[in-house]
């Protein structure tokens, strides 16, 4: 893993991308360090809900925006807990939801994806500075407190990437997905969206 992105082969955007064809087109916005809706003191312009927008219309129009969001909340300084963290990911929803830039003002959709939690392990490696200490509990306790927030909002869908056997963090630094996860990601948002049950 060594701390450098994923290439073509390995990123599960990529690999989504080729499972479901040339009839799609799946675009990539991940940004290291991006957060909800929390602007970051040490990195600015990690704040996903003053990017959401304007991304959103650059690549009007859009069928489907999957948000995988959460880690990086999860980061001592902004001292926010699960509930705190979930709040984040649903106000970023919200805000998309109403973005105009959904294919013939049709109904938007939005899956959003808990990320594999941050490993209890991380507290004890060299680099755990970085985020702090207590990040794999908030990480680990988004899903029960978002899941019950967002099946209300319409046109919203759920999944725990935590529930896919095989999906999980990297032994090296203990938040980044290893190539596995990506795959079985990959997989998983294939059968999502096209419907496959093999």
């Amino acid at each position: 893993d060594g701390g450098n992105r994923f290439n073509e082969e390995e990123r599960w955007t990529c690999l989504l991308q080729k499972e479901l064809g040339e009839n799609c087109l799946v675009l990539e916005e991940g940004l290291s360090g991006r957060t909800t809706a929390f602007p970051d003191p040490l990195n600015e312009g990690m704040c996903g809900l003053d990017a959401i927008g304007p991304c959103l219309m650059s690549h009007e129009p859009v069928d489907l925006l999957i948000l995988m969001l959460g880690t990086n909340d999860s980061k001592e300084r902004f001292g926010c807990n699960s509930y705190l963290i979930s709040q984040g990911i649903v106000r970023l929803v919200k805000k998309a939801l109403h973005t105009e830039c959904w294919r013939d003002n049709a109904r938007p959709d939005v899956l959003v994806i808990v990320p594999p939690s941050i490993t209890p392990e991380y507290d004890h490696l060299i680099f755990k500075d970085a985020m702090g200490t207590g990040c794999h509990e908030r990480c680990a306790g988004i899903a029960a407190q978002l899941e019950p927030l967002l099946k209300d909002i319409a046109n919203v869908r759920f999944l725990d990437a935590n529930t896919l056997p095989g999906a999980g963090c990297s032994p090296l630094d203990g938040m980044h997905m290893t190539v596995q996860s990506h795959k079985v990601l990959a997989k998983a948002l294939q059968k999502e969206l096209t419907g496959d049950t093999l």
